[in-house]
C-alpha cells in the first residue's frame, strides 16, 4: 500500500498533438459514483436505519427499510450496494490496465501488481473482520471479507482482461453464470439432495461449511463464501467493459446508448433469470448478478450524464471527496469510533431533543466527522491507493 502525493496539474496539451488529445481524461462521475458508493458501504446512512419509526414520516421509514438485507430471497437498494462496488472496480481497471500498458508495463508486470493488491486486500480484510485477531485461535478467524473479495475479483477479472477480448468476456460471464446455475441445481447436497436453495441445504453453504477454513459469518454459511466468488467476479468483468465504453473516442450520446442498452437487458435477464433462480444477494444467484449488474449500468450512465456531460458536477464533490480516498473511508470507520467523538463532542447540542432520536444524530455526526477527515486529505493531496 502506498501513499501517493498528487502533482500540480500541468499545463492543458496542445491540440495539434492527437495523440494528447485522444487520450482519455479522468472521469468526475467515477470518483463519484464511488464515494456515493463507499459512503453506504461503510455504514453513512446508519443514522437514516436509526431513524425508522421514531418521526413518523412514511418515505423515512421506507429508505430505512431500503437500507436493510432481506432474510434470505427478495431484494432491497441495499443489496445493490456491494455489487455496484465491484462494478465500479472493473470500470476503474479498465483505465488503469490500459494506462500501464501504455507507460511500457509487460502483461508480467500488470499481473503482479494485480496479485498483490489482491494479496493486500485479502490480508486487510482479515483484519478488518476480526477484532481484534485471533491469532492463537485460527478456527475463530473468519477469511472471507468485503475487502477481499474485491483483491481477488479485480485479480482474475484484470487476468480476463489482459488476454481476452470483449466478446470473448461477454462469453466468459455467460459461462461463469450458466455454470454456477447448474452447479447449484444439479449437484446433490449431502442430506438434501439436488436443487435445494433453502438456507441450510444449499451448495453454497455446504461447500463452505466443509472447505472455507476459520469462522463463517452466517454460521451455515457465509455470503463472500468460496463459489460465490466465481459469480462476484462477472460484476468486475463487465465492470470493464463499461470502462471500455467511456474510454473510447465514441460520442458521449452513444457512450450513452450502449450503457442504457446494456442496463435494460441485464435488469430483464436478472428479472426473467429470478423467476426459476431467485434473486438472493447471500448466494449471489445469477439473477441476482444480472439484475444488479443492469442496474449498475444504469446508475454509472445517469452519474456520467449528469457530471461529465451536462457538467453539473458542483453537488457531486461531496461524494468525489470519499470516492477518491475509498479504502481509507472504508477502514476508518472500521477502525476509528467516530461514534464516540460524535457522543462527545455532539451530544450537548441534541441533548433536549426526544431520546430516540439521539442515536440517529451521533451517527451522522460520525458521517460529519468521518467526511471532515475524507476532506482534509482531499485538500492535503494525500490519497491512498493499492
Amino acid at each position: 500500500m502506498e501513499t501517493l502525493k498528487a502533482r500540480k496539474m500541468k499545463k492543458q496539451p496542445s491540440p495539434k498533438n492527437s495523440k494528447d488529445v485522444n487520450k482519455p481524461q479522468r472521469l468526475q462521475s467515477i470518483d463519484a459514483l464511488r464515494g456515493f458508493d463507499m459512503l453506504l458501504i461503510s455504514g453513512g446512512g446508519t443514522f437514516l436505519v436509526l431513524l425508522e419509526n421514531n418521526t413518523g414520516l412514511a418515505w423515512i421509514d421506507w429508505i430505512a427499510g431500503q437500507l436493510k438485507h432481506p432474510a434470505w430471497n427478495g431484494f432491497t437498494f441495499y443489496d445493490f450496494i456491494f455489487p455496484l462496488f465491484l462494478f465500479i472496480a472493473g470500470v476503474s481497471m479498465a483505465f488503469s490496465l490500459n494506462k500501464g500498458i501504455e507507460m511500457g508495463l509487460s502483461k508480467a508486470e500488470l499481473y503482479k501488481k494485480a496479485f498483490w493488491r489482491m494479496l493486500i486486500l485479502v490480508i486487510l480484510g482479515i483484519l478488518d473482520k476480526n477484532q481484534p485477531v485471533t491469532f492463537f485461535e485460527p478456527s475463530q478467524i473468519r477469511v472471507a471479507s468485503v475487502l477481499g473479495r474485491i483483491g481477488v475479483a479485480g485479480f482474475f477479472a484484470s487476468l480476463l482482461y489482459l488476454n481476452f477480448s470483449r466478446l470473448h468476456r461477454i462469453f466468459w460471464v455467460a459461462g461463469i453464470l450458466l455454470l454456477y446455475y447448474a452447479a447449484l441445481f444439479l449437484i446433490p447436497v449431502p442430506g438434501y439432495g439436488a436443487g435445494n436453495l433453502s438456507m441450510e441445504g444449499n451448495l453454497v453453504g455446504w461447500i463452505d461449511r466443509n472447505f472455507l477454513p476459520g469462522r463463517l459469518l452466517q454460521k451455515i454459511y457465509d455470503e463472500n463464501g468460496l463459489i460465490t466468488q466465481l459469480p462476484a467476479l462477472c460484476l468486475t468483468v463487465m465492470g470493464s467493459m463499461a470502462g471500455d465504453v467511456l474510454r473510447s473516442d465514441r460520442k458521449e450520446g452513444k457512450k450513452l446508448q450502449i450503457l442504457l442498452i446494456a442496463g435494460i437487458a441485464g435488469i430483464g435477464i436478472g428479472l426473467f433469470w429470478g423467476l426459476h433462480f431467485p434473486i438472493n444477494k447471500h448466494l449471489w444467484s445469477s439473477s441476482f448478478i444480472m439484475l444488479t449488474a443492469g442496474m449498475a449500468f444504469l446508475i454509472l450512465s445517469l452519474f456520467y450524464y449528469v457530471i461529465d456531460v451536462l457538467k453539473f458536477q458542483s453537488w457531486a464533490f461531496f461524494f468525489q471527496v470519499i470516492g477518491m480516498n475509498s479504502l481509507t473511508i472504508y477502514l476508518a470507520y472500521h477502525f476509528i469510533d467516530f461514534e464516540h467523538t460524535s457522543h462527545v463532542l455532539f451530544a450537548g447540542l441534541y441533548a433536549p431533543l426526544p431520546e430516540q432520536f439521539h442515536d440517529a444524530l451521533e451517527a451522522l455526526g460520525a458521517l460529519i466527522l468521518v467526511w471532515s477527515m475524507m476532506y482534509f486529505l482531499y485538500r492535503k493531496k494525500i490519497f491512498i491507493k493499492i
